[in-house]
């Protein structure tokens, strides 16, 4: 019998003390635990961990978002000082990579102020040591100065605790984790009021009200002060039924209950949900349109183009598999999407108003 994670004994203890447990309060400890949570002590990025990230691909990636920072940072005015924030910064990579191409811009590197929204000590770490000094972490948003900001969110969005409810007999009941005969975790159904009309038996709803309290959140400072954000994840173009939560340990999938607290846990991210809170906030909102279409508009066959021209044989292969993963159409190009929200007023930024 195999021995249970330190995470996994203290949920069962909630579960006998409180009853089963909804599915975003579960994630929510499985991924944030202060002691025992996925992202609080490791470092989950790359080949040696669970998954690996766009900008850990290739530094294409970060360099034409840096592209993009630096168009919005000539949008707001090119402002003395600026607040450029990443939500969920990794090891730090994108926004170096950010900070590095930025230079196209003039003004941009001196008038940025660094903030990173990030929870895991283990992660800060990683990041103080490749930023440097002058950055400034936050547990969440809420701490974020105003001012004029740029805000950058890749792969954030699908990392934040749902709920999930299932159809059965014209009612919806809601998924939580309890306990078997064995005194194991299993997935269990309860009676729960929804204000949605019924469906089909089996019929699985996603709800994310974390996610749309931040974009709601994100919105209603664009309205207080000028700002621009661009949020790029996996997820669905609209509204719609399905089971999209999944676990990740060492590159394979495995069971949401499999190994608490050792585990990534994430979920496909609601674009018109998300955009539809944007709004509700007061931001405007532009797309999402597919990642394959927003870095091959931003330059990235050209990019990679140049730095083959200047690498080696095996370099150059290395590149083209990068930008086959990031924009192929059965790879990361289609999957993922991104979007934009601006303050009302602002020009829509491209590529999001070209066609």
């Amino acid at each position: 019998m195999r021995k249970p994670t330190p995470l996994e004994t203290l949920i069962i203890a909630m579960i006998r003390e409180d009853g089963p447990m909804p599915l975003d309060r579960y994630m929510a400890l499985c991924l944030g635990h202060p002691v025992h949570g996925y992202y609080m002590s490791r470092d989950p990025f790359g080949p040696e961990g669970d998954f690996i990230t766009a900008p850990e691909i290739s530094q294409i990636f970060g360099e034409l978002i840096g592209i993009w920072a630096a168009a919005a940072f000539q949008a707001l005015g090119a402002p003395a000082a600026f607040h450029l924030v990443e939500l969920g910064p990794g090891r730090g990579t994108l926004m170096s990579d950010i900070l590095r191409s930025s230079h196209v811009m003039p003004g941009f590197r001196d008038a940025a102020r660094i903030h990173l929204v990030e929870t895991s000590p283990a992660l800060r770490k990683q990041q103080a040591d490749r930023l440097g000094t002058g950055v400034i972490w936050h547990e969440s948003i809420a701490t974020l100065p105003e001012g004029p900001a740029i805000v950058i969110a890749n792969e954030f969005f699908d990392a934040l605790p749902i709920r999930q409810f299932e159809a059965r007999d014209r009612q919806w009941m809601e998924r939580r984790v309890g306990l078997g005969a064995d005194g194991g975790m299993v997935v269990g159904l309860a009676a729960q009021q929804l204000d949605r009309p019924p469906a089909a038996d089996g019929t699985i709803l996603e709800m994310g009200s974390s996610r749309d309290d931040i974009a709601r959140e994100l919105g209603a400072r664009f309205v207080a002060g000028p700002g621009a954000a661009l949020i790029i994840d996996y997820g669905h173009v609209a509204s719609g039924f399905g089971d999209t939560l999944q676990a990740v340990r060492r590159h394979k999938f495995c069971s949401i209950l499999d190994r608490p607290g050792e585990a990534d846990l994430t979920s496909h991210v609601d674009f018109e949900s998300l955009r539809n809170a944007l709004a509700q906030g007061g931001a405007v909102t532009h797309g999402p349109i597919t990642q394959r279409q927003f870095l091959l508009s931003m330059g990235l066959e050209a990019r990679a183009s140049l730095l083959s021209q200047r690498a080696k044989l095996n370099e150059r292969k290395v590149i083209g598999r990068a930008v086959e993963r990031l924009a192929g159409d059965n790879q990361m190009g289609n999957l993922f999407k991104v979007m934009a929200a601006t303050s009302p007023g602002l020009s829509t930024p491209y590529p999001f108003g070209s066609r």
